[in-house]
């Protein structure tokens, strides 16, 4: 019998329903509440995990980096929007979340955080 894996992080546990996997249960919980206001009609174009990318990759020191990404957990239209809603479900505000959350203002989307 394989070891356990070891803890997350964060001590969220990632959820499998169906073929849908989740980082957390909080994650799974929202989706379907999300799917319920798509059904009766309050958002439209619900995606997950949609990338966006911060930065292009570059060239550092001869070295290719990658672009600088962040994945949303969440994008949908509210009813009367015309912009997409960036949510995110939160249970650790980190250092670098900041940062992406920063340059995503930048771009011009403001983060929905959930708790």
């Amino acid at each position: 019998m394989p070891p356990p894996p070891p803890p997350r992080k964060y001590g969220n546990e990632r959820v499998t329903v169906g073929e849908e996997t989740f980082d957390s249960r909080r994650e799974m919980e929202r989706y379907y509440h999300l799917l319920i206001l798509q059904r009766a009609g309050h958002i439209q174009q619900l995606e997950r995990q949609v990338v966006f990318i911060l930065a292009p990759s570059v060239v550092i020191g001869g070295r290719k980096r990658p672009p600088l990404k962040y994945v949303a957990d969440f994008t949908y239209v509210e009813r009367g929007a015309t912009q997409k809603t960036v949510e995110d479900v939160k249970g650790v505000i980190t250092k670098e979340y900041r940062i992406k959350r920063h340059l995503m203002a930048v771009m011009g989307f403001e983060i929905k955080e959930t708790k």
